[in-house]
């Protein structure tokens, strides 16, 4: 997706291993957390899904979790509070210590169609992997609401008596149901892309990224 490009100091800092974390240690669980997390709940949801599918298809039960509809509801519902918690601490933590603000903001049109087209050329560089470009803070503000929507439609799905007003905000059960499959699918999607990019990327950069 893109090609990325390091200074001579920071290719220098990396190959010495001096190279200092460029994400902060509560980032780096917390994200880690949360994908284990997801993980579980897309494995289990697809489990969930093939009971009752939405559309002409069904997952293969090697890659679902549960083994039945009863098994994969457990498995969700033990993933959804950690996934819950976890994401409750990370979102609080972002705003207060301003990391959201830092490093999401701003988001321009220009600025997303330019690197857009950069990165389809692959001329995108980075010379500071500390600072995102205008596609990454888009795909990761992004990716932060579908979070929030996944949970509340999954809440609207798993409660919509008791929760009748939020299932009537998504526009029904069904609706609901839609919601939170679509959701799901940009979650595996940006998923996917996040590893591909990370394996793609130089060793020693990863080493700078993670902290090793």
């Amino acid at each position: 997706m893109s090609s990325l490009t390091v200074s001579n100091e920071q290719a220098t800092s990396a190959t010495s291993g001096k190279a200092k974390a460029i994400q902060p240690a509560w980032v780096r669980i917390l994200h880690w957390v949360n994908a284990f997390a997801m993980i579980l709940m897309i494995m289990s949801g697809w489990q969930i899904y093939n009971a009752h599918p939405l559309f002409d298809f069904t997952f293969s039960r090697t890659i679902t979790l549960g083994g039945w509809l009863g098994g994969a509801l457990l498995w969700h519902f033990a993933a959804m509070w950690l996934l819950m918690v976890n994401g409750l601490i990370y979102l609080a933590l972002g705003f207060a210590t301003g990391r959201f603000r830092k490093k999401l903001l701003p988001i321009t049109p220009e600025g997303v169609i330019s690197d857009t087209k950069a990165a389809l050329t692959g001329k995108l560089s980075h010379d500071d992997l500390s600072k995102y470009n205008s596609v990454q803070k888009l795909l990761y503000a992004g990716v932060i609401v579908v979070g929030v929507l996944v949970v509340l439609s999954g809440l609207a799905i798993w409660k919509p008596v008791q929760l009748q007003w939020l299932t009537a905000l998504f526009g029904g059960y069904d609706a609901a149901r839609y919601v939170h499959f679509f959701c799901m699918a940009a979650i595996v999607a940006f998923m996917v892309v996040h590893v591909v990019l990370a394996l793609i990327v130089p060793k020693s950069l990863r080493a700078m990224i993670i902290g090793r």
